[in-house]
């Protein structure tokens, strides 16, 4: 029995066998072979296996994700039935006499280098395509096992380093109890997305992939971040009671899934939820979400291998409008760079990629890509109540410019004779320190602020929120962090406009009666904490809590102010 602590990602809790999902080895060895009709029928049985795996692979996700996402599987389809790829191979197994696994991987590897270095976009795509799906083929080739999230049909919990959001947007809750990360944190892709699909979850545990081997018995504690592999009977026993306390608990929140969030003196505080793709709204209104306060385009432009068209991206922002009816839904433009990457947009290497060249950055200079996005969000616009934000805006410049091209956009939509919304609010992400500690420049051009803590934390910090080893300093409730916070929702309200948080800070138990005393207006978070912060709010008094405000900001550690709230809070 191994017991291991690592990050309470997801609430809950998963007992069931171990799933590693772990890159496979592909090596091999080139060798001379006798008879090639023999070798060329491998490399045709392994076409085949990898065909129907993708067929399956595709149908999954055209179920759970949509149209959009299974595109990238009929484009894989493709090239394993592309004769120019495969008769080369052949010719090669023939001619040169060699095994299937060396004429699949040079054939392979000239046409990848071949396509990266052409200038038609197209053909950058197919290099791509072709780099996954010859993987596939040579793990069939190997007989190595070729992991793939969307096939598992058994109750496992997954096991891995990390996992990929395309990973995780594969689980099929129905069969992945959970899963437990080597690295990650609370505010990783994976940990946002795993709350999204409800499956617990435990990151950062170090050194799982060492401790948990395939098929043993887990249980993943997604509620205090416990791990144990290889339980006892007691220890089994003991985590079921702990899953019905659990469940017992969401029934007693879901009685307020159609009551307004107040305060205990009846003053209303919204409560909406982040979201990444169109079938996440279900979550929303399943857990009584009051808007959408983040919804996150750029997974419509990963897991695929070419930009979204305009009426791809047309299509899936009028269905969240349309299911959430009059409820505001508040869409950030593109935000690629960093940890969220597209290959087929071919962006250059940084040494600091979160500092670097991405979200209103990439789509001030690729305004061709920015532009498609913002006629498809007006057009949509007269689906529901569409406000429009900007990511990560350092300066004034960088605000007035996007909204410019929001305005161009506009006016030739209109001169089109196309139907557009006429009161959609434009505003923009804190996260960039600078921006907060000016926010009341901001606030005279801006509609509204959405407070994006993920990023603010680690900025001003100056800690990588991805890395275990300086972890401590992400601290949201560092004094630091409060007093950027609170200059934002001051800005606003000086200005007449409202304030919201849209970063994991939003859904912290400690981290709401701080941010309610400081006046913030809308909480945005994972859907399944909705419910959790309903109940929470309703037991707190907003005005008691903000006649503290003026002592809290006067703390000089996280600690003290985690000690002076919970004092506080006690007696609420």
């Amino acid at each position: 029995m191994t017991h291991l602590q690592g990050i309470a990602a997801s609430n809950g809790i998963a007992i069931a066998k171990v799933y590693r999902l772990e890159a496979p080895d592909l090596s091999y060895s080139k060798n001379e072979i006798q008879q090639p009709d023999q070798e060329v029928k491998r490399l045709h049985d392994a076409l085949d296996v990898s065909k129907s795996e993708l067929e399956k692979i595709k149908a999954h996700t055209l179920e759970t994700l949509g149209q959009e996402h299974a595109d990238i599987f009929s484009a894989h389809l493709l090239v394993l039935s592309d004769p120019e790829l495969i008769k080369p191979i052949e010719d090669k197994i023939k001619t040169e006499n060699v095994n299937a696994e060396a004429a699949l991987d040079e054939t392979a590897d000239l046409f990848i280098n071949m396509f990266k270095n052409m200038d038609n976009e197209y053909m950058k795509e197919r290099a791509a395509d072709i780099q996954d799906v010859t993987k596939r083929v040579m793990a069939h080739l190997l007989n190595v096992t070729f992991p793939d999230p969307a096939l598992i049909n058994e109750e496992v919990v997954i096991v891995a380093d990390d996992l990929t959001p395309s990973d995780t947007a594969q689980l099929n809750k129905q069969y992945v109890k959970g899963f437990t990360t080597d690295i990650g944190g609370r505010t990783s892709h994976s940990a946002i997305m795993a709350r999204s699909l409800e499956i617990p979850a435990v990151v950062g545990t170090k050194d799982i992939t060492a401790k948990a081997e395939k098929d043993s018995l887990i249980i993943v504690d997604g509620i205090d971040g416990n791990v144990i592999v290889n339980p006892s009977e007691e220890d089994i026993q003991s985590y079921k009671e702990k899953q019905a306390d659990f469940d017992k608990q969401k029934q007693e929140w879901a009685k307020l899934k159609d009551e307004a969030t107040v305060t205990s003196e009846g003053e209303h505080v919204e409560l909406a939820a982040n979201i990444g793709t169109p079938e996440d709204v279900e979550g929303v209104l399943a857990n009584g979400g009051e808007g959408v306060g983040l919804y996150r385009t750029e997974f419509l432009y990963m897991g695929k291998n070419q930009l979204p068209t305009e009426e791809e991206q047309y299509d899936a922002y009028s269905s969240v409008l349309k299911q959430m009816g009059d409820k505001p839904v508040v869409v950030r433009t593109l935000d690629i760079g960093g940890d969220k990457e597209l290959d087929y947009l071919d962006l250059p290497d940084e040494m600091n990629p979160f500092l670097g060249f991405r979200a209103i950055r990439l789509c001030l200079e690729r305004d061709d890509i920015f532009r498609v996005q913002l006629r498809a969000l007006l057009r949509a616009s007269v689906h529901g109540n569409l406000k429009i934000m900007f990511p990560m805006i350092a300066t004034l410049d960088e605000f007035r410019q996007a909204k410019g091209i929001l305005d161009e956009e506009r006016e030739k939509l209109l001169s089109e004779g196309m139907e557009v919304a006429g009161d959609i609010e434009v505003g923009m992400m804190v996260e960039i320190p600078s921006t907060a500690v000016i926010a009341r420049q901001f606030a005279k051009e801006v509609d509204f602020f959405s407070i994006g803590t993920n990023d603010l934390i680690q900025y001003t910090m100056a800690a990588d929120r991805m890395n275990e080893r300086v972890s401590y300093l992400y601290q949201p409730y560092n004094p630091a962090i409060l007093h950027l916070v609170n200059n934002v929702i001051e800005a606003a309200h000086a200005e007449g406009k409202w304030a919201g948080m849209c970063g994991e800070m939003a859904g912290d138990e400690i981290a709401i009666p701080i941010l309610l005393g400081l006046g913030l207006d809308e909480f945005s978070m994972s859907a399944t904490s909705i419910l959790p912060a309903r109940t929470q709010i309703r037991n707190l008094s907003k005005k008691e809590l903000a006649s503290f405000k003026k002592e809290l900001l006067s703390m000089g550690t996280a600690e003290e102010v985690v000690a002076f709230i919970k004092e506080k809070t006690e007696s609420q």
